[in-house]
């Protein structure tokens, strides 16, 4: 069972221009940091497994609400949500509590910036961990321009780019059932046409599949979003364009050892290539859909855990 209490004592920490609503778990295991980074539309609450397996094995957890999210900052100005301010938040956070580097895991969105953070700061990352997102490589065209080629102006992230406030409007609107569609056991939403895959699980009146949190689970996250609402997190898919510019001189290569788990129904694409961009990684499958550490919590968490004592990491 995971242990609440991280969540019912957050810290709010100042760094970067910027508050960050902060949980911790296992204090005492100072000198040994790992950071857990969320995705869209997410929370650190989501981490509350993990967190606890963590702690439990000798590590110091710090699990922020990223920009945007919970009860930390909400910049207006949308180039706010850039990878460089992502990724300096992440840095800040190291500098707030005296750490040269930590171990990093992210989930989605929280894999983009952890594989982002190697890449603009790689001295401040020991090895990382991410799940559902693999690593994205930068091709010769912006990213939002060759999706929106390739997959048409109603795939989610052109939409959030070529239409704002549009879908922050809906899901403000039909923010619990926005939510409690989203976090179901291995039914991914399927983009119909022509209408655009999220707004229409806002609306959807009947969810499918079988919930992935119990009702006072999903509380918290309804009560997040109610208060920041939608608009902050969308701002990072808002930003994949400028991410390229501000991405293109860095070195391709991440050299660390890392761990990249899908889950073998979740709609995410996989990177053919992974190994060339990234030598150290290992990659590991488990039978999930997109909420991999909350539809496979016990096998998510043994395989970290796992992975990181082969790693030498306690």
């Amino acid at each position: 069972m995971y242990d609440h209490t991280p969540f019912s004592t957050p810290s709010y920490i100042h760094v970067n221009g910027i508050t960050l609503e902060v949980f911790e778990a296992g204090k005492e295991h100072a000198g040994n940091p790992i950071v857990l980074c969320h995705g869209w539309p997410d929370h650190a609450f989501t981490w509350r497994h993990l967190m606890t397996a963590l702690a439990r094995s000798g590590y110091h957890v710090i699990a922020p609400n990223q920009r945007g999210y919970g009860g930390s900052s909400c910049p207006s100005a949308v180039t706010d949500y850039d990878i460089a301010h992502l990724t300096a938040d992440l840095v800040a956070l190291l500098d707030h509590y005296g750490y040269e580097r930590a171990t990093f895991v992210g989930h989605d969105w929280g894999s983009f910036v952890v594989w982002s953070l190697a890449q603009l700061c790689p001295d401040r990352v020991h090895q990382l961990i991410n799940l559902s997102v693999p690593y994205l490589a930068r091709g010769e065209e912006p990213w939002i321009k060759v999706m929106s080629e390739m997959l048409g102006p109603d795939f989610y992230m052109v939409h959030f780019n070529q239409q704002p406030g549009v879908a922050d409007a809906v899901f403000d609107a039909h923010t619990a059932q926005f939510l409690r569609n989203l976090y179901r056991k291995n039914v991914p939403p399927t983009p119909p046409a022509p209408g655009m895959a999220f707004i229409e699980l806002a609306k959807q009146p009947q969810p499918q599949g079988e919930p992935l949190m119990s009702e006072e689970e999903l509380d918290v996250l309804i009560s997040a979003f109610s208060s920041s609402g939608f608009t902050g997190g969308i701002n990072w898919y808002r930003n994949l364009d400028r991410n390229w510019h501000l991405l293109g001189h860095t070195e391709p290569l991440i050299e660390k050892p890392a761990l990249m788990i899908y889950g073998e129904r979740d709609i995410v694409a996989r990177a053919p290539d992974l190994e060339r961009f990234v030598p150290e990684v290992d990659i590991v499958t488990l039978d999930c859909g997109h909420w991999i550490h909350l539809e496979m919590p016990e096998q998510t968490n043994q395989l970290i855990l796992d992975w990181l004592v082969r790693h030498n990491e306690v």
